[in-house]
């Protein structure tokens, strides 16, 4: 969830349309969230493309932010669900301000056998300290909003093996 993305136009052109209509703002530094799918809306609108009927829009267009202004209306939440095979296992995470939370549907040895981790990405941006444990308040919150926020995107989710049975989070 840290990655840097560079966004710059490959040759400055004043008369270029596009740059016109996009001016990415040389040198600037965006401190608020993006993601890879807030791309696809934003090049649609930089092409003058209509959203492809019955198409469903993840992101949100990223014109704010590429010139040097902050976007008030884009929530400073980030939501990555995975509900098939990735790596180690089935999760969802979600992070709102400094607090993320992941939610493991198998536990496993790298989720420490759990359902749950917590962090405080303020006082612990590189994950090592997992407050599930510790503060069992604040896991029931940022669990509850996860799952929210699943059920508004009408996420699908994993089933159990050798089942049918869907495999939904449940709160701690």
């Amino acid at each position: 969830m840290r990655v840097p993305f560079i966004a710059a136009w490959g040759k400055p052109n004043a008369n270029n349309p596009n740059q016109k209509k996009l001016p990415i703002t040389a040198g600037a530094i965006q401190s608020q969230q993006a993601a890879v799918y807030d791309l696809f809306p934003t090049l649609l609108s930089l092409s003058g493309k209509e959203i492809p009927e019955g198409h469903a829009i993840d992101g949100i267009k990223l014109d704010k932010l590429l010139t040097g202004n902050r976007d008030i209306n884009r929530e400073e939440v980030f939501l990555m669900h995975y509900p098939h095979s990735h790596r180690t296992d089935y999760f969802t995470s979600y992070r709102k301000g400094n607090w993320k939370v992941i939610y493991h549907y198998f536990p496993s040895e790298v989720s420490e056998n759990s359902h749950y981790q917590l962090f405080d990405l303020g006082a612990d941006p590189f994950e090592q300290k997992n407050l599930a444990t510790t503060n069992p308040v604040e896991l029931k919150r940022m669990m509850q909003e996860l799952i929210t926020r699943m059920e508004i995107q009408k996420a699908q989710y994993p089933h159990e093996k050798d089942s049918i049975e869907l495999v939904k989070p449940k709160l701690p």
